[in-house]
């Protein structure tokens, strides 16, 4: 969250003892809806290997064939250790900055539905707004 304080953005994690891995676990934990949940959802694209991060709201299913149409490139399993290698945050975890490697980074619109949203921190216990 440095990176984003250094960016003049005031982000301070919050940690909680129960798990926020899913964006269900996470709005519970919060207090929240679903939506209101920024997940992160990391693939591999088939031909580059570079990580494809989708940020999109909670209570929306991502499409692999559209982010593949997107980024221009059919899009393969991202396991455990391809994302904690291209990321540097567990499965779980994945905060939608401060990547260990250049990822492409896709946004979903309906994030802009709400004032305030909750992201992964970089572990499956935080959450920042």
């Amino acid at each position: 969250m440095e990176l984003l304080r250094d960016a003049g953005v005031d982000a301070r994690v919050v940690e909680f003892d129960q798990p926020t891995r899913t964006s269900a676990e996470a709005a519970i934990a919060i207090g929240c809806t679903v939506a209101e949940i920024a997940k992160s959802i990391v693939f591999r694209g088939a031909h580059s290997g570079q990580a494809v991060i989708v940020v999109a709201s909670g209570d929306n299913r991502v499409s692999e064939a559209k982010v593949a149409k997107q980024v221009g490139e059919p899009l393969a399993r991202a396991d455990a250790e391809f994302v904690r290698a291209a990321t540097g945050y567990a499965i779980g975890g994945v905060a939608p900055v401060g990547h260990a490697q250049p990822v492409k980074l896709l946004l979903d619109v309906d994030l802009r539905r709400f004032a305030i949203v909750w992201a992964a921190a970089g572990t499956p216990f935080s959450v920042f707004r």
